[in-house]
């Protein structure tokens, strides 16, 4: 196992279509996993949630948060970062939507994600306090 690694030693890794899972502290001190869409851009990861959903309640009362992105085949790349989560409104997601829902569905992923037009959306943003990266390449 190689730890220890940069993001550059990652490759493409933030470029697949992986799920990643978002960590919130519940009031009651639990940790809520929540599988998320993602983008890697302006060196952190941006993610969309309902408004007031559980997630933005969370981030709201405790904005310490981690986000893992694990590949699920050989080499294993793996990402965890854990900082502070920012929460902003949108006042129009669809294309980051979109381009989140053409990403992870591939050709359908832009008619996919029309259902949600018009719903109330927060960007979620998360720039790295502590990083943590590795693989099983060797």
């Amino acid at each position: 196992m190689r730890t220890g690694l940069t993001l550059d030693d990652l490759g493409d890794l933030l470029e697949l279509p992986i799920l990643a899972v978002l960590a919130t502290k519940r009031k009651n001190g639990t940790i809520l996993l929540s599988p998320v869409w993602h983008e890697w851009s302006e060196g952190g990861f941006s993610i969309v949630t309902w408004a007031n959903d559980i997630k933005s309640k969370n981030i709201r009362a405790n904005p310490q948060v981690t986000v893992l992105v694990a590949e699920p085949v050989h080499p294993y790349r793996s990402l965890e970062i854990s900082g502070t989560a920012t929460l902003e409104a949108l006042t129009d997601p669809m294309p980051f939507v979109t381009r989140l829902g053409t990403r992870f569905r591939g050709a359908d992923g832009a008619a996919y994600v029309e259902q949600y037009r018009g719903l109330d959306m927060e960007l979620v943003r998360v720039k790295p306090g502590t990083v943590r990266a590795w693989d099983f390449a060797t």
